[in-house]
């Protein structure tokens, strides 16, 4: 039986944080996944999860973070009971612009692994679709960070792997050995959903979740999290976003 997971920023316009978690206990999940809004009052965050029967398993951090503040990320990921740790984003600023400047950025990655796993957690990389556009000379940033990066492990966000334009079968089979998360989310058909960005409730979109699962029971995945980027209701996709996966 798999515990399902859900990452908190997908509430993050349904305040306060309270609202959500008896919601998720009802619906059947046992973990969440963190991110910079619920780190403030990291003993605040850990009482209100620990009353709803939840844990918080993995959390996302800022680069800056991690590498600037490495104590504060540890007491943060100690108070909240985590157990993996997600570097989720680059700034359109920060991202190179070429091969090498991809390479780099995996080698800091892989710098940033050694602190955190001697720390005792998993520590990886979270994925958007601008890693799989292809540079100018052909090549995809996605493969440049992780092959400059063998340590580390990779959180594959399987809807931002499909909207950079790629096939996320052939990444699980390429690179599954690295998968220990998973984001679980839909994508809406062409035109639909556009006051949510086009994201849709889990099974209630194009991505062919079922076939993916079963793709994904050959990798060492550990969190499948549910997220949903911008949903109009929060309590909706939470409900029929498990419901689906625990049918398969």
């Amino acid at each position: 039986m798999t515990d399902f997971s859900y990452q908190l920023y997908s509430s993050r316009n349904f305040p306060p944080l309270d609202r959500i978690l008896p919601i998720l206990q009802k619906n059947g999940y046992a973990q969440v996944e963190g991110y910079g809004g619920v780190y403030t009052d990291a003993a605040a965050t850990r009482a209100a999860l620990d009353a709803h029967g939840l844990a918080m398993t993995s959390g996302h951090f800022s680069i800056d973070l991690l590498e600037n503040e490495p104590n504060k990320v540890l007491d943060i990921a100690g108070t909240l009971g985590m157990q993996a740790i997600y570097c989720p984003h680059l700034a359109v600023e920060q991202r190179p612009s070429d091969a090498s400047g991809w390479s780099d950025f995996g080698r800091r990655l892989e710098a940033a692994h050694a602190t955190y796993s001697k720390a005792g957690y998993i520590f990886g990389w979270h994925n958007h679709d601008f890693e799989f556009k292809a540079l100018a000379d052909g090549s995809i940033p996605q493969k440049h960070i992780l092959d400059a990066a063998p340590s580390i492990s990779w959180e594959a966000d399987i809807a931002w792997i499909i909207r950079g334009g790629a096939d996320p079968f052939q990444w699980i089979g390429d690179y599954g050995s690295r998968i220990s998360a998973v984001h679980v989310k839909d994508i809406a058909p062409a035109g639909e959903n556009t006051n949510e960005d086009g994201w849709a409730d889990v099974g209630y979109g194009t991505v062919d979740w079922k076939a993916l699962f079963t793709a994904l029971k050959a990798t060492p995945v550990r969190y499948f999290v549910m997220e949903h980027d911008n949903p109009s209701d929060d309590e909706r996709f939470a409900r029929r976003s498990i419901a689906t996966v625990k049918a398969f």
